[in-house]
């Protein structure tokens, strides 16, 4: 690692977002997500699935209550993943990571504080600070499930269970709520929780490690915010001791494997040895990020080794060109490579929100576009699409090609959903996406002593050490971008320049590298840009087998699709004219293409098949399903050679 490219995410507080394409998106967050999201936490939203979430904190604050007095309070079970309507009432219900749902939106909430204070949003937020505080316990555990059924159980089921995962995001959502408000109340409770852990997990503890990864990068934003060390400590003790043998799984079940098994967990061999994405996508990004983080502020050129062999094996083999990632149902997991299917595609939307977490650290590490690449095929769309225009219903899954029939009908494909749904008993996705959104600005820019990187082209308003910056961005619409910055002392602004893009303006001086235009600034400047957007196809490697013989719609950062409320049914019937120009208009894609006629014979003494001339009508991928139930697909035949 080179230290002198080492930059840092511009804090949240000095970012105001102006960009007209994203402040709409993230108006609707403000207004309708995170009021909708607490209504649903509180299970008040009618036809939808409980939450339980906020029900749980209050059963542990009566269950600490009534120990405390000494009475005698039932023990239920800890043996399940998920506690439906048959618990008993008393006991814990919903899924054993329901607290985190809460604190995912807590961190949301903080971000929306920062970017639009809103006094009644901070009382509703101070209230369920206040219970989950309440609910702690006096040597600083907190996860409900223990808590209610049977705290004898705690830190008996890593691999499991989630405590540390939910203690991963109660310090997330405590960072960003002290760094918003400077209220302590959250973050009290964390580093209580924390020096908890500090003291039964390490060299001379327990030495054991998340089941699900996320405390790792958690701890590393505790020590940021504290300065204490031993968070970092543990960081890098939980990575280091990962996938060491014995297993720390087998010990604590008392069993004895070759370790293939712990693929799932990323367990299967230390993550410095690792060099392919493996197991529950959205784990393993997590745990990617954390390595990131620990490499760096570590010095660990071997940790970091490891996080660019994986990332090269994402995004050269088993990333979708939505920037989606986790091909199979099965395990919700990264599939052997190439594996790509769009029926079948898992793509979950929390995988896309940890894949940009990782892309952050390594560009901020190291500044190659490659990182800004796919973060901004990330986010314009896998993570956009999963909610709705009116932010009240989403996608678990984000699949590139849906039959509604086959949702309904084949249980191959029931995750697949062909509409957004209210919400979701496990509810991972949708606060997850509000806090991404919310924190939108620390994914785009970050500096470095004396460079301001752009990683993302989002109209914004920055303060930085050496100047304030204006991006005024119709990017996503048309490609440009100009940058007005009133530089306090000389510096240099680094543009990254879109994989995308073939043909581009800067008007002013600039030498690239790793794909970067690097611009030396000295005073007030204004560098207009134009990245050439226009529509093409994409074509897909022939070692993925679901695309051979059909291409992509893409235009700038976005990826199109067609539906059959534009084109009508049965779209494997149409095919692309590669010779023929496609069209933009309106924020549509309107290709030339044909529709074969089939014939109604099941089989038949091989004929070339009849075809008409079509326009097929394309949608950016990331509003599909805001029109009802219907097909869609990324992917279209093509009719003659790319």
């Amino acid at each position: 690692m080179d230290k002198s490219r080492f930059s840092y995410p511009v804090p949240q507080k000095n970012i105001r977002i102006t960009d007209r394409f994203w402040s709409e998106r993230l108006e609707v967050v403000r207004r309708n997500v995170i009021p909708y999201q607490y209504q649903a936490l509180h299970d008040n939203i009618p036809g939808a699935e409980k939450s339980y979430a906020i029900e749980n904190f209050k059963k542990a604050v009566a269950v600490l209550r009534d120990r405390a007095l000494g009475k005698s309070v039932p023990v239920y079970p800890t043996d399940k993943w998920y506690y439906g309507q048959d618990a008993p009432e008393g006991a814990f219900h919903g899924w054993v990571f329901q607290d985190s749902d809460v604190y995912k939106w807590l961190e949301a909430v903080a971000y929306s504080l920062i970017n639009h204070y809103d006094p009644q949003l901070f009382a509703q937020a101070s209230e369920v600070i206040d219970l989950v505080c309440s609910a702690q316990m006096d040597n600083g555990y907190l996860d409900t499930l223990y808590i209610i059924n049977d705290p004898s159980q705690v830190f008996t089921n890593l691999r499991d269970f989630h405590e540390l995962y939910c203690f991963g995001h109660l310090t997330e959502a405590a960072v960003a709520f002290f760094e918003a408000t400077q209220d302590r109340r959250l973050l009290d409770s964390a580093v209580r929780f924390a020096d908890l852990l500090c003291r039964v997990f390490g060299d001379n503890g327990k030495k054991g490690y998340p089941g699900h990864e996320i405390a790792e990068l958690a701890l590393v934003k505790l020590y940021g915010v504290t300065g204490a060390k031993k968070y970092l400590d543990l960081a890098e003790f939980f990575i280091c001791q990962r996938g060491t043998k014995p297993y720390y799984y087998d010990t604590e079940h008392n069993t004895k494997t070759d370790g293939e098994g712990y693929r799932y967990n990323q367990a299967h061999c230390q993550p410095r040895h690792q060099y392919e994405a493996v197991g529950h996508a959205v784990r393993g990004v997590y745990l990617y990020s954390g390595m990131a983080d620990v490499a760096r502020l570590c010095d660990d050129d071997g940790l970091y080794s490891a996080c660019r062999r994986i990332w090269d094996n994402i995004c050269n083999r088993k990333l979708y060109i939505t920037g989606g990632i986790g091909a199979t149902a099965d395990g919700e997991a990264f599939s052997y490579d190439y594996d790509l299917p769009n029926d079948l595609a898992y793509s979950e939307t929390c995988a896309s929100i940890g894949l940009s977490m990782f892309a952050c650290r390594m560009a901020c590490i190291s500044p190659e576009s490659k990182y800004g690449d796919v973060m901004e095929r990330a986010l314009y769309n896998t993570i956009l699409a999963s909610m709705s225009s009116e932010g009240t219903e989403f996608f678990y899954v984000n699949p590139l090609e849906v039959l509604p029939i086959a949702s309904h009908c084949d249980s191959r494909k029931r995750h697949v959903k062909p509409v957004r749904q209210k919400w979701f008993g496990c509810a991972c996705c949708p606060p997850n996406l509000a806090r991404f959104l919310t924190s939108l600005g620390t994914y785009c820019f970050s500096c470095s002593e004396n460079t301001l990187y752009i990683h993302q082209y989002v109209g914004a308003e920055i303060d930085t050490d050496f100047g304030n910056v204006n991006i005024d961005s119709t990017y996503a619409s048309d490609g440009k971008v100009s940058v007005t910055f009133s530089a306090s002392r000389p510096c240099e602004l680094a543009l990254r320049i879109p994989g995308w893009c073939r043909d581009f303006c800067i008007d002013v001086p600039y030498t690239v590298r790793d794909g970067y235009a690097y611009v030396a600034v000295d005073g007030d400047m204004t560098i207009s840009m134009d990245f050439g957007i226009r529509p093409r196809l994409v074509a897909c490697s022939g070692k993925v087998r679901a695309n051979v013989g059909k291409a992509a719609v893409a235009y700038g950062p976005m990826i199109y699709c067609a539906e059959s409320v534009d084109n009508g049914e049965d779209l494997h019937l149409l095919s692309l004219d590669a010779t023929a120009d496609l069209r933009y208009c309106d924020g549509r894609i309107i290709a030339k293409g044909f529709r074969t006629e089939p014939r109604e014979d099941l089989y038949y003494d091989y004929i070339p098949c009849d075809t008409v001339p079509v326009d097929i009508t394309m949608i950016p991928y990331y509003t599909w399903g805001n029109r009802g139930e219907n097909e869609m697909t990324v992917y279209i035949s093509v009719a003659k050679k790319l």
